[in-house]
């Protein structure tokens, strides 16, 4: 039992140190690692530019700094070349740094470069060399060249071959879009992107750019760029080119269609919506023109446009006025789309209040001048009568026996007179 004890506690203390000693190793290596001083960075270069690498060293040692490829081989000791690779050269020989280029990078090139330091332990830092690949020229294209209003088109955008994937950004105008996008690994750990962008389209849209825009750490404002071309059905006016305000009986009317459209119309005509058009109406491509207008031909006058998308047209509403008497009224503004000649119409008339006056004075004086003599005629006649009637009463019975007394007393009056009257001596000396 003795022994067997002893055994036992000499197994449990070798075990022991064995632990121990492994214990103190790691710790040691644990020192070793954070208090190392030597340092590189990560590079990112463009194919076919140049690289730098940079192995520096705090508080050195005069301790040896060498440069080793992602294959362990030595590329720079000290500051001597054993690689023979003349794309390596040797910018800087310090205690203090090893600065090493690399000139005309390439895919193969690519990898994890070591920075050592000779001491005990050696010291190891790591500089990862990332090789980028910028994509090409994009190429843009769309499912149609053109395309009419109302109708989706399609456009595709491809940035081939690059390292790292590109993205793809749509802009039309000002306005940002969003596409679809599919990335293809080709070989080499290359990728292709394509985008597609589907748009429905206006005719605002006619003449709009569109670009899609490459974004890659290689390169900047890469881009390519089209221009939609849209058509659209005609938009149509009609304009009064005459008369400039109000159609009045007698005068003539002359009407213009402006029509516009892509592509641009290629049929103009005219109609009445309501009846036919005057038989001596002159019609000459957008224009019309009536001659001595007259209220039968009020109605609705259409204009109609036509090309390869579609129709439109406009109407203008004759109304024909009575031809002016007096000092033309003022026409007003037709705010509606559809025009109407009877714009104006209501406006208040203008009156020659002088002329009104005048008119007045000489009603009032004819009737004044009437009053008067009418006036005098009364007056008389009633005097005659009354006189004549009393003194045929005097004498008579009744009403009419003195009327007729009266008249013949007058008679017999003026005979009394004549014969009572003496001569007049001086009359006949």
């Amino acid at each position: 039992m003795a022994i067997t004890g002893n055994g036992s506690l000499t197994i449990y203390l070798s075990v022991f140190v064995i632990s121990a000693a492994f214990l103190l190793k790691g710790a040691a290596e644990t020192l070793s690692v954070e208090g190392q001083n030597l340092g590189t960075d990560n590079v990112s270069v463009i194919e076919g530019e140049m690289a730098t690498i940079s192995c520096r060293v705090k508080n050195n040692d005069d301790s040896v700094i060498q440069l080793l490829n992602p294959n362990r081989q030595t590329i720079y000791f000290r500051d001597v070349r054993p690689l023979k690779d003349s794309r390596f050269q040797l910018v800087n020989f310090s205690d203090n740094e090893l600065r090493v280029s690399l000139s005309n990078v390439s895919l193969s090139d690519e990898g994890r470069y070591v920075c050592q330091l000779y001491t005990d332990p050696p010291q190891e830092a790591y500089a990862d060399i990332t090789v980028l690949v910028p994509p090409g020229i994009p190429i843009m294209d769309s499912r149609e060249d053109v395309v009419s209003e109302g109708n989706e088109t399609e456009l595709t955008c491809t940035a081939m071959v690059s390292k790292p994937a590109a993205s793809i950004r749509w802009m039309k105008g000002e306005q940002e879009l969003t596409g679809e996008m599919t990335v293809d690994e080709t070989y080499d750990r290359m990728f292709t992107v394509t985008s597609r962008l589907r748009l429905t389209v206006s005719k605002e849209d006619d003449g709009e750019p569109v670009s899609c825009i490459i974004d890659h750490p290689a390169v900047k404002d890469l881009r390519a760029q089209r221009y939609l071309e849209v058509l659209y059905q005609p938009e149509v006016k009609i304009v009064q080119a005459f008369p400039e305000g109000l159609t009045r009986e007698g005068e003539n009317l002359e009407l213009t269609c402006i029509a516009k459209g892509k592509p641009q119309p290629h049929q103009i005509s005219w109609l009445r919506v309501d009846d036919d058009v005057p038989s001596h109406t002159v019609i000459t491509g957008s224009d019309l023109f009536i001659e001595n207008l007259n209220k039968s031909y009020n109605g609705t006058y259409r204009c109609v446009a036509s090309n390869t998308v579609g129709d439109a047209y406009d109407d203008y509403i004759l109304f024909v006025h009575d031809a002016p008497t007096t000092i033309p009224t003022p026409t007003t503004l037709n705010l509606d789309n559809t025009q109407d000649s009877r714009a104006g119409e209501g406006a208040p008339q203008k009156i020659d209040h002088a002329v009104i006056g005048g008119v007045v004075a000489v009603v009032m004086f004819a009737i004044l001048c009437a009053l008067i003599v009418l006036g005098r005629y009364f007056a008389r006649h009633k005097g005659t009568y009354f006189t004549h009637e009393a003194k045929g009463a005097d004498d008579a019975a009744d009403a009419d026996t003195a009327i007729i007394n009266a008249e013949g007393g007058h008679n017999n009056t003026e005979e009394k007179k004549d014969l009572s009257t003496p001569p007049d001596p001086f009359c006949c000396s």
